[in-house]
């Protein structure tokens, strides 16, 4: 697979121009005469419990989501599922260009949410002005009805656009274990990846930091330690040792922050410790700071001859870095923003996405172009109203620049 396709180059962005003014007045006003049925939609997808570790709850978050697609998109001309048992299904649907462009897109939804069935019982999906709130409305519910309603306005209006192929994924919120054989099968037949992930401020995101999680076992050689203070091996001794050595090689770089977050231990007070481990988390900016930290756990060894270590866990996620063919990407996305009278600034962050695998297969890569809004995560999550008017027509009028 060439490390470079499906990104546009520079030349690429200077070649289209955005939609005409007349174009962007119609396209807004069709918008804004849906909001009213957007917000309703979303309150309806967000009023359905997804967690990520209820299957049986997001086959029915699935099928509603594609019953809604069909309604407000159309069928789509192919549909591919992948399953994994014990993980909600990941669906891909292609939606072919209607003004017949050659250009492929993918776009990545996750449907499952963090939150626990019951969550609605004390937190209802509620609208106040601009304040709409609700679990999952923020990451990323609102992202799928924006993206559906832009591909149903665009394509009413005759706009031309790629063609689309849409990923449904179940098992984001838990490192899409699942998922990722295929969203890297299905993004990497080629084309510019859009994540419907949340903004952040916002700002789309062009960058976002690799994600391991590690473990750290130490065995040692219970004795009285009282009695034998000489012999034996202390399996605590070892992992402290560890845990130090672990956070001072973070410091090293700014970049890549390495903590450990979980450490037990010992049975006993007054035995040394037969067995002992550390969990931790670290996140890295670039391939070169991953290799960094396995570099350091793999040079761990036991300090006491007697005692042994053992290092488990690996990369959740591979950093996802601004590439040349991103950068590209996000001017040209910037660009038509303009056009529509905003500006759209870019960020790097620190949280992974799937963007992180395609990012790792030389695409480039447009993340955070979902709802505007703020607190994933949070029990206050919530999204602007008129940030779903604004963010519809920005994804519609940016399909239309890349057809």
């Amino acid at each position: 697979m060439p490390a470079h396709h499906g990104g546009p180059d520079e030349s690429e962005t200077v070649s289209h121009d955005p939609l005409q003014p007349d174009q962007v007045t119609t396209l807004r006003r069709e918008v804004e005469a849906r909001l009213d049925a957007m917000v309703a939609d979303l309150t309806t997808y967000a009023s359905l419990e997804t967690p990520s570790d209820d299957v049986d709850l997001l086959e029915a978050g699935l099928r509603w989501i594609e019953a809604w697609l069909g309604e407000t998109v159309g069928p789509p001309a192919d549909r591919r599922v992948h399953v994994v048992e014990g993980y909600g299904d990941t669906v891909t649907l292609d939606y072919p260009s209607p003004s017949g462009s050659t250009e492929w897109v993918s776009a990545l939804c996750h449907y499952d949410t963090v939150w626990s069935e019951g969550t609605l019982a004390g937190w209802p999906v509620t609208v106040e002005g601009d304040h709409m709130t609700g679990p999952g409305v923020f990451d990323m519910k609102s992202g799928l009805i924006q993206l559906g309603n832009a591909l149903a306005i665009g394509d009413r209006l005759g706009l031309p656009r790629p063609n689309v192929r849409l990923l449904l994924n179940g098992d984001e919120e838990v490192g899409s274990i699942a998922s990722r054989e295929a969203i890297e099968r299905e993004v990497g037949r080629g084309g510019a990846v859009f994540v419907f992930e949340s903004a952040a401020d916002g700002a789309v995101k062009t960058a976002r930091k690799g994600v391991g999680i590690f473990e750290v076992e130490a065995f040692g050689v219970e004795v009285p330690a009282g009695l034998h203070p000489r012999s034996g091996a202390s399996a605590v001794d070892e992992i402290a040792r560890v845990v130090l050595t672990l956070h001072a090689a973070a410091d090293v770089e700014a970049g890549p922050p390495l903590n450990v977050g979980v450490l037990q231990g010992g049975t006993r007070p007054h035995v040394k410790a037969g067995h002992a481990r550390a969990m931790g988390a670290v996140r890295v900016p670039s391939a070169g700071g991953a290799a960094r930290i396995e570099r350091v756990f793999a040079g761990r060894a036991a300090h006491d001859p007697a005692a042994t270590l053992k290092v488990t866990g690996g990369w959740n996620r591979p950093p996802m870095e601004r590439s040349a063919a991103t950068g590209a990407l996000y001017e040209r996305a910037a660009r038509v923003a303009t056009s529509l009278g905003f500006e759209l600034r870019e960020v790097s962050v620190g949280g992974a996405s799937d963007g992180n695998f395609a990012a790792a297969l030389g695409l480039a890569v447009l993340d955070g172009v979902g709802g505007v809004g703020g607190g994933a995560h949070a029990r206050h999550e919530w999204i602007s109203v008129h940030g779903m008017v604004e963010r519809t027509e920005f994804v519609a009028a940016l399909l239309a620049d890349l057809a």
